[in-house]
């Protein structure tokens, strides 16, 4: 008993001091190094891609360049570097968990399971899936009955519509691609009837590049999902200053402004709430 009563407080100081050195690790690892790893997407415009000369960029980018110049400040550093890893949809939040990234700024939904293994920061973009084809009339997970639908491996999307189509007892043929262009372009040359995404990433493509051009998007959503900025699980002292920028943003009019920038049009009332939302006082 006594051995217990004495190494009993040693145990618990010993486990506050771990806690207290992991939510302090992403900062004091960003101070010595002067340098935060951005992991970010080629294929997710306008969230996160490469723009013509390679660079990585879109509006979640956008995001993430504010809260790297933030930390630079809150550290007190003359410069910081932002390392930028490519990462893809099957592979980015292991990335984040075994510490390859410390920040993953893409379109990244948020689920009770991905949080299982890292953290999320207050929300950047409320979205949801659609489905792009030659069929204007694809309205309904029913509607996909008897179809080859390709969707991108990893992602909540191929989740919720494996589960739908299985709930639903609809018999369609799902078949995992490699991103979400090669994914446009298999419907533009009938190696598919339909490519499902976020509805977001899909209406850029519609705009932007030539292997959606004449396809349709589904005039609804299939699924309602909220983004946000995946970080190392735990990290408490690292997730507070990412979401103190993110508010800062929101409270100065700047986050609308970033939207207006990424979509070519004013945020409409879902976002604006969103907006509202993360406005939280300093």
């Amino acid at each position: 008993m006594r051995l217990r009563a004495l190494t009993f407080p040693a145990l618990i100081a010993l486990t506050l001091c771990g806690i207290a050195t992991a939510a302090a690790a992403t900062l004091d690892r960003i101070k010595r190094t002067e340098t935060i790893r951005i992991g970010y997407r080629a294929d997710a415009p306008p969230h996160s891609f490469l723009d013509a000369s390679g660079h990585p960029t879109g509006y979640v980018v956008d995001i993430c360049t504010e809260v790297t110049n933030d930390i630079g400040r809150a550290l007190g550093l003359a410069k910081i570097r932002a390392e930028y890893v490519r990462v893809t949809g099957e592979n980015r939040f292991t990335a984040v968990r075994d510490g390859q990234v410390d920040l993953l700024c893409e379109a990244s939904s948020m689920t009770m399971a991905r949080r299982e293994l890292v953290d999320f920061s207050l929300p950047t973009f409320v979205d949801g899936a659609g489905v792009l084809s030659h069929d204007a009339t694809i309205v309904s997970f029913e509607d996909l009955a008897g179809k080859r639908i390709g969707v991108l491996a990893g992602t909540t999307t191929e989740t919720v519509l494996r589960s739908a189509l299985k709930a639903l007892s609809v018999k369609a043929d799902v078949r995992v691609v490699e991103d979400h262009r090669k994914g446009a372009a298999m419907v533009t040359h009938g190696k598919l009837d339909a490519y499902v995404a976020d509805r977001s990433i899909l209406t850029m493509m519609l705009a932007q590049h030539e292997e959606a051009r004449g396809l349709k998007l589904s005039p609804r959503y299939f699924s309602y999902e909220t983004y946000g900025l995946a970080m190392e699980k735990g990290d408490s002292a690292f997730r507070l200053q990412v979401d103190r920028t993110i508010a800062r943003l929101a409270r100065s009019g700047h986050l609308e402004k970033m939207l207006a920038k990424a979509f070519g049009a004013d945020p409409d009332d879902t976002l604006r709430v969103l907006i509202a939302l993360d406005a939280i006082p300093d």
